[in-house]
C-alpha cells in the first residue's frame, strides 16, 4: 500500500467517539427503573435493530427519506410499547393514565441518542489531532441530533457533517462523498476513522484511506480487511500519525 500522506481526517460519530449503547440504556433505564440489565439489553436490542433496519431499507430505496429524529421516535414508540408503558391499541384494560403516559414516556425517550458519553480518550484525542489535520465529524445523525450529540459529549470540530445533507444514511456512497465535497480533498487525502468495519469497507471503496480504532461496541475487521491503520484508541492513533508526519 501507498504511503500514507493525509490532509485532514474524517470521524464516524456514534460508536466511534461516543458510547451509543450506553445513552440508550440510561434511557431505557429512566423509562422504567424496575427494568433488570436483561430486560434493558432487550429493549436496547430493539432500538437498535429497528434503527439498522430503516436505514437499511432507506439506503436500498424501500422506504422514503426520514431523519433519526423520526426513526428514534419510532425506536422508542417500540420500546415503551414492549415496556409495557401504556398500550398503543388502547386496551380494554388501559386507564386514562396510562394512555397519558405512553407519549410522555416517547417522547422523554426518543432524545436518548442525542445524550451519549464521550470514550474516556475521545476529547483530549481530537484535540491532540486537531493541532497537525483539520476533523471533520461525518455522522448519520441529523443535523439536529448531531449538534446535540456534539455539545452533551463535548465534541469540537472544524466542520461537522450530517447524511441528513445527502438524504440517506452511510454506507451509501453520497456520504462519503459530502465529506471530499466539503473537505475539497481528493478522497485519497482523508482518513476515515471508525469502529464499525462495514463504514471503512465503504469509504475505502469510495477512495478514502482508513483507520480502524477498536471499542467495545464496534463492528471488527475481517480477516480479509486491509484497512490503512488499526489503533486502540485515539490517542494511539495520534501517535501513528505523528510517526507518520515524523512528529513526536
Amino acid at each position: 500500500m501507498s504511503e500514507l500522506e493525509i490532509d485532514a481526517v474524517v470521524f464516524d460519530v456514534l460508536g466511534t467517539l461516543v458510547d451509543e449503547p450506553a445513552g440508550l440504556r440510561a434511557g431505557i433505564r429512566a423509562l422504567d427503573r424496575s427494568l433488570d440489565d436483561a430486560g434493558t439489553e432487550r429493549l436496547l436490542s430493539l432500538w437498535q435493530r429497528h434503527i439498522e433496519r430503516e436505514q437499511r431499507r432507506i439506503v436500498d430505496g424501500e422506504r422514503p427519506y426520514a431523519t433519526t429524529d423520526t426513526l428514534d421516535r419510532e425506536a422508542a414508540r417500540l420500546v415503551a410499547d414492549a415496556a409495557g408503558i401504556g398500550d398503543q391499541g388502547g386496551g380494554a384494560g388501559e386507564t386514562d393514565d396510562e394512555e397519558a403516559d405512553f407519549p410522555a414516556a416517547v417522547a422523554t425517550l426518543a432524545p436518548a441518542g442525542r445524550r451519549l458519553p464521550p470514550w474516556p480518550d475521545t476529547v483530549a484525542g481530537l484535540a491532540r489531532l486537531a493541532e497537525r489535520f483539520p476533523l471533520i465529524g461525518l455522522s448519520n445523525a441529523s443535523r439536529t441530533a448531531l449538534l446535540a450529540l456534539n455539545a452533551h459529549a463535548g465534541l469540537r470540530w472544524h466542520q461537522a457533517l450530517s447524511a441528513e445533507d445527502t438524504r440517506t444514511y452511510k454506507p451509501d456512497p453520497a456520504v462519503y462523498q459530502l465529506a471530499v465535497t466539503v473537505s475539497g480533498r481528493p478522497p485519497e487525502r482523508l482518513l476515515m476513522v471508525a469502529t464499525h468495519a462495514w463504514d471503512l469497507r465503504a469509504a475505502q471503496h469510495h477512495g478514502l484511506r482508513t483507520a480502524y480504532v477498536s471499542r467495545p461496541v464496534g463492528d471488527p475487521p475481517a480477516p480479509s480487511d486491509r484497512f490503512d491503520l488499526y489503533a486502540d484508541d485515539l490517542a494511539d492513533l495520534a501517535a501513528q500519525l505523528g510517526t507518520l508526519r515524523g512528529t513526536t
